[in-house]
Order: C-alpha cells, then sequence, then structure tokens
C-alpha cells in the first residue's frame, strides 16, 4: 500500500458518492475499477456545476487521457461517500485534477490519484483552448 493518505482538507470541491449494490465485487469491497468512474463522476460534476461545461451539447468536451489509482483502504456498498477535487495542473488545453475518494467518516483517502481532461472540439475532436468561464472555475479549485 502506498504510505501517503491524503487528507480530504487538501481538496477544495467535495462531492457526495453514492455507491450501489453492483460496486461491491466477489470481495465483498468497491471493485478498483468502479474508482474511475467515482474520479470521472467527480470531475465532470465540477465542470457542469461550476464550469458551466454543457456536456449534451456544447461545442467543447473534456476527453479523458491518463488516469491512475493509489488504493489505502477498503469500501463497501452501501457507504456514503466522498469524492475531493483539485487542480494540480493547468495547461492551455488540459488539466491535471488531484482526486481522492473518503468515506464519510474518515477524513484520510481511501483511495487517491489523478485524472487528466484534454479539452476538444466536439466535432473535429481537435485540442482548444480551455474556455474563460471554465478556466476561471478550474483556477478556484487549483491546489
Amino acid at each position: 500500500m502506498p504510505p501517503e493518505r491524503p487528507t480530504l482538507a487538501a481538496y477544495p470541491y467535495v462531492t457526495p458518492i453514492t455507491t450501489r449494490w453492483m460496486d461491491n465485487d466477489i470481495y465483498g469491497h468497491i471493485n478498483n475499477v468502479t474508482y474511475y468512474s467515482f474520479f470521472d463522476s467527480a470531475a465532470n460534476r465540477f465542470l457542469i456545476e461550476r464550469g458551466k461545461l454543457d456536456i449534451a451539447s456544447g461545442s467543447i468536451i473534456g476527453l479523458v487521457v491518463e488516469s491512475k489509482c493509489a488504493y489505502h483502504a477498503p469500501l463497501a456498498y452501501p457507504q456514503a461517500l466522498r469524492a475531493g477535487v483539485r487542480v494540480d495542473h493547468l495547461g492551455n488545453r488540459a488539466v491535471t485534477y488531484g482526486i481522492a475518494i473518503f468515506s464519510e467518516e474518515d477524513p484520510l483517502a481511501a483511495a487517491h490519484g489523478h485524472f487528466v481532461h484534454v479539452f476538444v472540439d466536439r466535432v473535429t475532436r481537435t485540442p482548444t483552448a480551455i474556455p474563460a468561464e471554465l478556466r476561471s472555475a478550474l483556477e478556484s479549485i487549483r491546489a
């Protein structure tokens, strides 16, 4: 197990995560691949709520190009969870989020990692500059 367990205080944006019965694997804990779904949901919730990203019909979308997760403690359905999100690096067309998953009762991360979005034109899929309103939202949670 990695020695570092980030604390909830290290993440300026926190959102609830609802676990589902299907998240558990045969070993009785949330399966490792589910954490990537949690990361994706938390980052996109932030973009929609704070950055006003129009995921259905906007001209710009974010594509995941890299992700990583380190696991520290098991979690299981029906635990209520929290995802902490921050911006670790903000470029012209890409953002690297630091994201961690916490149980409701523990301020130490059960898992943490990073997630990279490259923003592209919806139609051509060519990289494009992060729009000003979205950039401003991302700056607000920069580490």
